[in-house]
């Protein structure tokens, strides 16, 4: 899938919407859907979604950000589209942007969430950093722990990693990086608490991998220097941030920059 903002307004009134997601994910909190394109699976998610007035989050929007980014980075991972679209939902409709994006798994392949790989298969007393260490999968961690840093991503917990095994061929590989949505200014919801946000703070976050500091676990990472492929440079601002202004306000996207490329410099200097 391409990634890209799709503006004009698209129908997807068809879409069925449920808490249970049946992708390439788990269960969590915001509504999913699925179709299918061209013999294609197509994930479709919305961001936080209050049954009494509609779409009251921006996660969707973190998703295309950090999509970019990525990229900008030169990291592997999964790409999303940002849709605006007109959906249904308990017989209302609402005009929001959401996001889709591909099934990752190739044919023959099944998941599972990292945690419970973890839990079958490491030594006794291992970490889950050395667990993944061991299974080949350092470079990919290591990325993964930094990017985290970048956008203070809240919610990498055991389930949005996953390993895909295709017991046939006897092959088994980590997922590319996905789900990035409870990141950046997620948690403001209001124009005045973006202001306010800190956006250089440590905030407790749900990891996997390390601890609850998205700062602390970057002591994980041995060699530094070598984990983003690509530099970071005040030009990107306008490849994260094209196409957004009228999606997500000003103040928005301005401390959103503000936070990638304060908490890059961060990393660089250390």
């Amino acid at each position: 899938m391409e990634t890209r903002i799709i503006h004009d307004l698209q129908d997807l009134t068809y879409l069925r919407w449920s808490h249970i997601r049946s992708s390439s994910g788990t269960a969590g909190t915001f509504l999913k859907s699925s179709s299918t394109l061209n013999n294609n699976k197509i994930y479709y998610k919305l961001s936080n979604f209050d049954p009494a007035v509609g779409i009251i989050g921006h996660e969707c929007i973190n998703e295309i950000i950090v999509d970019r980014l990525l990229t900008a980075l030169g990291i592997p991972h999964l790409h999303y589209e940002l849709i605006h679209a007109e959906i249904e939902i308990e017989g209302r409709t609402y005009t929001t942007y959401l996001c889709a994006s591909e099934d990752f798994k190739q044919r023959g392949e099944s998941k599972i969430a990292l945690d419970d790989y973890y839990r079958t298969n490491a030594f006794p007393g291992e970490s889950h950093y050395d667990f993944c260490v061991r299974n080949g999968w350092r470079e990919y961690i290591d990325a993964m722990i930094a990017v985290d840093f970048l956008i203070l991503n809240r919610d990498r917990h055991g389930a949005n990693i996953e390993v895909l095994r295709n017991a046939r061929v006897r092959t088994l590989r980590i997922s590319p990086l996905f789900d990035h949505g409870l990141s950046l200014l997620y948690s403001c919801s209001t124009e005045e608490a973006a202001s306010k946000f800190d956006v250089l703070s440590d905030r407790p976050c749900n990891n996997f991998i390390g601890t609850y500091s998205c700062f602390g676990n970057l002591d994980l990472i041995n060699d530094k220097k070598s984990v983003f492929p690509n530099k970071l440079t005040s030009s990107a601002r306008n490849l994260l941030l094209d196409g957004l202004q009228g999606v997500l306000p000003d103040i928005y996207l301005n401390k959103i920059w503000d936070m990638i490329f304060g908490r890059y410099s961060i990393y660089e200097n250390l």
